[in-house]
């Protein structure tokens, strides 16, 4: 089977040390396993679809010589993919919508004496959709996500510790969380290489990779942050 890693940067005005440093390993691994570098753009949000933002990413990486087999790809323009896997996990009852705010979340908290956050509480309340609604994944509340992490080894992760989590917002568009499980499966990514920073988003990928039945997940390889 061919490598085939991808860089995915979020679109943010500039490139910074880090990420270059991520896009340097996720080239070098690419090129030392006679593999592919895919380079995907994670545009989701609408704030940050701006040509500057996207040079601010491609220029530099040219400029340091890091080039790509693949790409740039820009999840904005599969938006449609994204979309049909949420409808999908709501169909499946993998998902639900919800139209409370998080200060909302945080009130009914407080009056049942529970931590602030969101506690599931429109899970089995069969809303329908609206203009304020946004749609959460059904976190299982039992068992536990394990990561075998090329760099930091076996990463475990408690279901109770992760709340219903948001795949859609109220204005329709999908998170990353779900672009990313479709993309990468669409594009047959096997490894993914980047910061630690995004280790706690793992666990969330890997259940709706597993929920919309995605086949093989790629490896993760989590980098320490530089400081």
């Amino acid at each position: 089977m061919t490598t085939r890693v991808r860089f995915a940067p979020a679109p943010t005005g500039f490139l910074h040390v880090g990420s270059a440093r991520s896009a340097l390993y996720n080239w070098l691994y690419a090129r030392s396993t006679g593999g592919e570098l895919i380079l995907r753009i994670e545009d989701t949000d609408a704030a940050l679809r701006k040509p500057e933002f996207i040079d601010a990413i491609v220029k530099p990486l040219q400029t340091l010589g890091i080039d790509w087999d693949e790409g740039p790809y820009y999840q904005s323009q599969r938006k449609q993919f994204h979309v049909d896997a949420v409808e999908q996990l709501v169909a499946d009852g993998f998902a639900y919508f919800c139209n409370l705010t998080r200060e909302q979340s945080d009130a009914l908290a407080a009056e049942a004496g529970l931590s602030s956050g969101y506690h599931g509480w429109s899970r089995d309340k069969g809303l329908p959709d609206s203009p304020d609604s946004v749609v959460r994944f059904r976190a299982p509340d039992e068992g536990e996500i394990v990561i075998d992490d090329i760099i930091r080894g076996e990463v475990r992760f408690g279901c109770r510790e992760l709340e219903d989590f948001v795949i859609r917002r109220s204005d329709g568009s999908p998170t990353f969380l779900v672009a990313n499980a479709v993309d990468d499966a669409d594009m047959g990514i096997t490894h993914v290489i980047r910061g630690e920073d995004l280790l706690n988003t793992t666990p969330k990928v890997m259940l709706l990779w597993d929920a919309l039945d995605l086949g093989d997940k790629p490896e993760y390889a989590h980098l320490p942050l530089l400081v």
